[in-house]
């Protein structure tokens, strides 16, 4: 490596497994995991744990990273979550090969290490309810109260448990929990629940159960018995590592491994919230038009709006791991998409608010075809055919009848060039009568500047054009950011969170006209709308008689700029 070669640090999670690696710990295997729970869609801040989980493990030869689906609440888990979160996994580019797992395929042995606890002296049969649980717990500042059935004796608390599984009592009337300090600074150490009663039918086991681990106790001995060893969670669990620790230390000789947590800070994406809780309300109260709405940020809804694996794969990268804070602008996110759009979707025109054209200096049958290509850049995605006729479309505000001060696109007696055509000059407007709406421009062309500029005058403004009747119809939808503050969690108050919604976040613009051919596209398409932005067939509306885009983003970040004028 040359000394002008510059070395990109390994951020402190990778730097970590590195030194493990070159000391030969773990054998020098590298072995993690992503474990969703699958009560809820992924979204983008799961984004960062996939691509951190899986990218560390592709790092390493022989590397491995589990899927493991934490399925622990068959109250709050469906089967269509499982299925979802594998599409976005697979989605985003990463493959578990055979190494998929559940933790409820782990139920039995949890169950038996349990029993083992029990015998040992670390858990207990206790019959406090929620409620009283609550007050025995103490609070931040105080100790708790040990349970009345904390020194219950072990024969007893062992035949309880068995009777639990049995189905033998309700629902709330005993829980098993692990003996380790009321008095812990650490409100997690002071006996937590690690099994409840639930009579409830589980998505993969049926009604073979009736009680439960916690995520808690399932998490830390799931890690353990597929061998993981680099178990890499969000901050929010650091204060639970001593517990995680607890579970494996008490179990050790009985599982083999002990993999070592570290923890990152998660991801706060401005304008967002990633919390289900909040995501649910937002489409339980039909705010947004389901989980994959555009507007939010699942990694269905990203998809459907038009990002690609690759922006967000690389907006995972430019982000970084840290145990820092990691509040990020929307504008970043932005900017990957823009960048990976950019190398390759093709170009198109689209007028969103068409305003009619009629070019009097040809005949109302003229019909010549003119030449466009695809990219600018790859000539090897081809070129498309542009049709000049009598009868064309601009957008409406490419026309000032009263332009203001550097108005460069088309005005009473001005010039402006079309995309891939000629220069137009306009010479006369139409208006409606009884509105005074303007509803037409007459304009001539100068035949001698298609694809070159006019020799005795200097044409300064660029606008896009369709030809009126050889274009096609389309809906497209433009998007804003659906909150108006950039801080939604912290002024999100219980259910109150409307007055949080921009009204502004969905336009949906109905007399749009498209290029002739791109009626029939497949959903998930993308092209650049000349001076408009990218935009994305969408997957639930567009039909071929009535094609549908959705912005994804605009060509620059305009949006940003005026946020920062507008505070």
């Amino acid at each position: 490596m040359s000394k002008n070669e510059e070395v990109t640090p390994l951020d402190f999670i990778r730097q970590t497994i590195a030194n493990d690696v070159a000391a030969g710990k773990n054998q020098g295997r590298v072995v993690t995991r992503f474990p969703p729970e699958p009560n809820g869609f992924l979204h983008i801040g799961h984004a960062k744990s996939i691509c951190l989980n899986f990218g560390v493990a592709g790092e390493y030869p022989g590397g491995q990273c589990n899927l493991r689906f934490d399925d622990t609440n068959p109250l709050k888990e469906e089967d269509q979550y499982i299925q979802s979160i594998r599409t976005d996994v697979k989605w985003l580019g990463f493959d578990w090969q055979e190494h998929l797992y559940y933790a409820s395929g782990y139920f039995e042995q949890l169950y038996q290490f349990a029993e083992r606890l029990i015998q040992d002296g670390h858990a207990f049969i206790c019959e406090l309810n929620v409620e009283q649980m609550r007050e025995y717990r103490g609070t931040l500042t105080e100790a708790g109260r040990a349970s009345p059935w904390r020194d219950r004796p072990m024969a007893e608390s062992l035949e309880l448990f068995r009777r639990m599984r049995a189905g033998a009592f309700p629902e709330g009337r005993y829980t098993l929990r692990a003996k380790i300090d009321m008095a812990s600074p650490n409100i997690n150490m002071r006996d937590p629940v690690i099994y409840r009663i639930l009579h409830a039918h589980h998505h993969q086991t049926d009604d073979q159960w009736c009680i439960y681990p916690t995520y808690d106790y399932a998490h830390c001995i799931s890690d353990a018995l597929e061998e993981i060893t680099h178990s890499l969670c969000t901050l929010e669990f650091e204060d639970h590592r001593p517990l995680y620790d607890w579970i494996l230390d008490r179990l050790e000789g009985v599982v083999s491994c002990h993999p070592q947590q570290i923890e990152f800070s998660r991801l706060v994406l401005e304008y967002t919230v990633v919390s289900k809780r909040k995501l649910n309300a937002l489409v339980r109260s039909g705010v947004v038009d389901g989980w994959d709405d555009p507007r939010m940020p699942t990694i269905s809804g990203l998809r459907r709006r038009g990002y690609t694996p690759a922006a967000i794969r690389e907006f995972c990268r430019r982000i970084g791991i840290s145990k820092t804070p990691n509040n990020v602008e929307l504008s970043l996110l932005e900017s990957c998409i823009r960048d990976d759009l950019e190398q390759h979707a093709p170009r198109a025109m689209a007028v969103l608010d068409p305003l009619k054209v009629v070019i009097t200096t040809i005949a109302p049958d003229h019909c010549e075809e003119l030449s466009a290509s695809n990219h600018p850049q790859n000539p090897e995605l081809g070129s498309r055919t542009l049709y000049w006729t009598q009868e064309i479309i601009i957008e409406r505000d490419d026309f000032a009848e009263n332009p203001p001060k550097q108005f460069k696109r088309l005005v009473p007696g001005g010039e402006v060039r079309l995309r891939h055509a000629y220069v137009i000059r306009c010479d006369e407007i139409i208006k409606d009568p009884n509105s005074g709406a303007i509803i037409e421009l007459r304009c001539s062309h100068d035949p001698s500047t298609l694809h070159a500029n006019p020799a005795d005058r200097k044409v300064k403004g660029v606008i896009h054009w369709l030809p009126l009747h050889r274009s096609q119809p389309a809906e497209i939808r433009c998007y804003e950011t659906l909150f108006n503050t950039a801080n939604p969690d912290e002024a999100w108050q219980g259910d109150d969170f409307t007055r949080l919604i921009n009204p502004n976040s969905l336009q949906i613009l109905s007399h749009c006209r498209i290029e002739e051919g791109l009626q029939n596209l497949p959903a998930g398409t993308i092209y650049q709308f000349e001076r408009q932005g990218y935009f994305c067939v969408d997957s639930r509306y567009s039909r071929t008689d009535h094609p549908v885009f959705n912005r994804t983003v605009g060509l620059r970040d305009t949006w940003g700029k005026q946020q920062n004028k507008s505070s």
